[in-house]
């Protein structure tokens, strides 16, 4: 749902979540996983939280996003 003051809304993304709580001393979690997309021409926008974070992709990418991840060893549930 989009507040009724919003100017502009970009619909269409899908999401996945790092497994795991990651600790703030942590760094670099997000960097592989950006490669391995950036090289495939998928475009991501990451939201990091207190202790995950969640990587998002346009919808249509999404299942080319995961596939590209399996293959580069990450673990998909």
């Amino acid at each position: 749902m989009v507040p009724s003051q919003t100017l502009e809304c970009s619909d269409g993304w899908r999401a996945f979540r790092i497994q795991g709580i990651l600790d703030f001393s942590l760094i670099g979690i997000l960097a592989p996983i950006a490669t391995i997309l950036a090289n495939k021409g998928i475009g991501i926008f990451a939201v990091s939280t207190y202790n995950t974070d969640y990587v998002l992709t346009k919808a249509e990418d999404f299942p080319a996003a995961l596939d590209a991840l399996d293959k580069s060893g990450y673990t998909i549930i």
